[in-house]
């Protein structure tokens, strides 16, 4: 029978595993965004899209190797990301810069959510280096929707 210190890192790494397949999908997003954006704030949103996808990007070997790090697999391909993730798909290309802004938002908004429910789980795994790349993860996720939201006001 596993012991408690097993069951907490396994909750651990199975959110971490999702935090991977969320920032796979946001980058995959974001960079759909940037590629699409059009409107009288073309440069702007197209410039900040990119800069977000690249923190996003940038992120997901960090967090991969965390869980590899913790003696886990990670996800494997485009299946288990879809399989995984909180965020949303967004097809339509015809989408609003408004609407995209307000998805994006709302996306990193989510993902702050789930990096903060995720502290106690490393605090009960007593991972503190998984703790404390929360932190620095939900501070980059915290700016993001700053950015996104002052660029609705």
């Amino acid at each position: 029978m596993a012991n408690t210190g097993d069951n907490s890192k396994m909750a651990l790494v199975g959110e971490l595993n999702g935090l991977l397949a969320d920032h796979f999908a946001l980058y995959l997003k974001t960079k759909n965004f940037h590629w699409h954006v059009a409107g009288p704030r073309f440069r702007d949103l197209h410039l900040m899209f990119d800069e977000h996808a690249i923190e996003i990007r940038d992120q997901i070997d960090v967090i991969g190797e965390r869980v590899r790090k913790l003696g886990e697999n990670t996800l494997t391909g485009i299946a288990s990301v879809s399989k995984n993730t909180q965020v949303k798909d967004q097809d339509d290309t015809s989408l609003s810069a408004e609407k995209m802004v307000e998805e994006l938002r709302d996306d990193n908004a989510a993902m702050v959510k789930r990096l903060k429910d995720m502290k106690p789980l490393a605090e009960q795994a007593g991972d503190n280096a998984t703790d404390g790349l929360l932190d620095d993860w939900t501070d980059m996720a915290e700016e993001r929707v700053w950015f996104l939201s002052q660029t609705l006001k």
